[in-house]
């Protein structure tokens, strides 16, 4: 969410925004919304400003002067009964299409109007050359007997799947392994909630309007009624998180923080959920595209500085970078277009890794700057050393999630005979620092 005064300040940057975003907005519309708001805020302001002082006229006045002042007051209650409900419309209209407003992008960032303008800035590695058939990671996964997706679909439906034997041990070190390499590089680890309120994924950009939309926003919504503390039925509406982030950066929510102390940097585990609207006829084979999975996750909380966002931002995805490194998976860099990104974002990039099996490039992470646009919604702000109050800037990426990296560990690394050689970083944490996954007899 922008301020308004910068929209009404830079209503020429902020359409241009929204054309390069692909977002319908009119911002003409949203500007004469804006004066009508503030108008009728004004009468209201200026009748409940002449209702109080008829009030203590009241007090004062005598018994001749007082059905004059009550007859005048009767006046001012009737208009403010008209206006007071066209204001609340207004605002309600205004607000809806202020949601709507996304975040100015970085004089970086690629122009283009989908995906296909994506621009590949980095890469490491090289991509294997096998000198026997290789197998996707369905059949590795059957034959060594680590991931059944048939028991999976029959369990949990479309999407659904189960990991096994060594399989949970690999996935787990993977997990460990990011999480505690975040730990060390100073990062406070968290294991937030996945069941949340609304108003951590409307404050976070995950809901595209004010309102969860199930035909618009990849969410699951709980249909079960909850208990509040006093044991009566609660009918507020819960929510499962897609990544820690809505839940790391709630955490902050109305909090008011000291320039100090900033930046925070927190590290979350979580389970995820994705309905995966949208993706119908994608990936339908396989684990790539799933409904649950495990992830870590890094947000920072940064004094409002856009170069410093731009480092930090950098220093954040590095992180990713050197994960892929150590775990030996060859990955490119894709600097994300203007039109690919998200409302809120004013920088982005994905981390691709090479997937034999699937014979491409992989989407494995994500890390995004969203500069104030989440904390305006969340209402995070901090005290500058000038005493002044700020919004702070948000940032977040993806450290590891479990099922991609996963599917290319075990295509990367297939062998002949038909094991996987476990990566060297994970294997202090594999039961019996085992080095490799063999096929069952």
């Amino acid at each position: 969410m922008l301020d308004i005064r910068f929209i009404r300040e830079n209503s020429a940057a902020v359409k241009e925004a929204a054309k390069n975003k692909n977002i319908d907005l009119d911002v003409e519309a949203l500007l004469e919304l804006d004066k009508k708001r503030i108008a009728r805020m004004q009468e209201i302001e200026s009748l409940q400003g002449e209702k109080n002082k008829l009030n203590d006229l009241i007090g004062k006045a005598t018994s001749e002067e007082r059905p004059s002042i009550i007859k005048q007051g009767k006046v001012v209650k009737e208009k403010l009964a008209k206006i007071e409900p066209e204001y609340d419309e207004l605002k309600n209209e205004f607000e809806s299409l202020k949601v709507k407003v996304p975040n100015i992008i970085s004089a970086d960032t690629p122009i283009a109007p989908s995906e296909e303008g994506n621009v590949e800035v980095g890469k490491f590695g090289e991509i294997r050359n096998f000198d026997f058939p290789i197998k996707d990671h369905i059949q590795l996964g059957k034959d060594l007997d680590i991931l059944d997706l048939e028991k999976g679909a029959k369990v949990a439906g479309y999407r659904g799947y189960y990991v096994k034997n060594e399989g949970v041990s690999l996935m787990m070190a993977m997990m460990m392994f990011a999480l505690n390499k975040m730990i060390e590089k100073g990062y406070t680890p968290m294991i937030p909630p996945t069941l949340v309120r609304g108003n951590a994924l409307f404050g976070t950009g995950y809901f595209k309007g004010k309102e969860y939309d199930p035909d618009e926003d990849n969410i699951y919504q709980l249909a079960t009624h909850d208990e509040e503390a006093d044991g009566k039925s609660s009918k507020e509406k819960k929510f499962l998180v897609g990544t820690a982030e809505p839940s790391l950066l709630a955490y902050y929510s109305g909090d008011t923080l000291k320039e100090e102390d900033l930046p925070i940097k927190a590290v979350g585990y979580s389970q995820c959920y994705r309905s995966e609207i949208g993706t119908y006829g994608k990936d339908t084979k396989g684990f790539y595209r799933v409904h649950e999975f495990m992830k870590v996750e890094q947000v920072v909380l940064m004094a409002a500085d856009n170069e410093e966002s731009i480092r930090m931002h950098d220093a954040m995805f590095n992180v990713s970078k050197e994960i892929h490194e150590e775990l030996g998976l060859p990955y490119r860099v894709l600097q994300i277009c203007s039109g690919d990104m998200s409302a809120g974002k004013y920088r982005a990039f994905d981390i691709e890794a090479w997937m034999p099996g699937l014979n491409r490039w992989g989407e494995t992470g994500s890390a995004s700057n969203f500069t104030d646009w989440q904390s305006r919604r969340l209402n995070v702000k901090y005290v500058d050393k000038n005493g002044e109050k700020k919004h702070v800037y948000m940032l977040n990426n993806t450290v590891l999630p479990s099922p991609r990296p996963f599917i290319a560990i075990l295509e990367n690394f297939q062998q002949a005979d038909g094991s996987v050689v476990i990566p060297e970083v994970l294997r202090k944490y594999m039961p019996g620092n085992v080095e490799r996954i063999s096929p069952k007899k």
